[in-house]
């Protein structure tokens, strides 16, 4: 229990030293589907005509999924929303049952609608941090291994 503590002690602490930046330079053009990463190892998803954001700030996972995951056009589109909606389903029965998972780990849920077409790069993003989770927290969301 004193390592886990520490671990996310470590993580905490290494978020707020990655974000001291005394400037940012702003991007002059914004499409509709703009994607900000290695910025403090932040991953920025935006859609404005589907109206959802997807903020990842986890350190190590930009230079993951750069360096580890599989490239794109790997995997499906089919294949990684099946993945995609099995793996939100557990992040967020794991939200409400904070007594038996971290809180720490699952801060928030993750609406995730199956039923909407939220596009390639939207879903490889999701489900390599999917992975990426999994992997480095030693958590297991669904029935598969994870694995890259």
């Amino acid at each position: 229990m004193k390592n886990s503590n520490y671990i996310l002690s470590l993580i905490i602490l290494s978020v707020f030293i990655f974000n001291c930046n005394t400037t940012k330079q702003i991007p002059a053009k914004k499409d509709d589907l703009s994607v900000n990463s290695p910025v403090n190892d932040t991953v920025k998803i935006v859609n404005d005509e589907l109206e959802y954001k997807i903020i990842i700030i986890d350190p190590g996972y930009a230079s993951w999924l750069v360096s580890n995951a599989r490239p794109e056009g790997f995997y499906t589109q089919q294949y990684m929303e099946n993945r995609n909606n099995i793996y939100a389903l557990e992040w967020n029965r794991r939200v409400m049952l904070p007594q038996q998972y971290s809180p720490n780990l699952y801060e928030l849920s993750i609406d995730y609608n199956p039923h909407i077409d939220y596009g390639y790069e939207v879903n490889y993003k999701l489900y390599n941090y999917f992975i990426y989770f999994q992997m480095r927290y030693n958590q297991r969301l669904g029935p598969f291994t994870p694995r890259i």
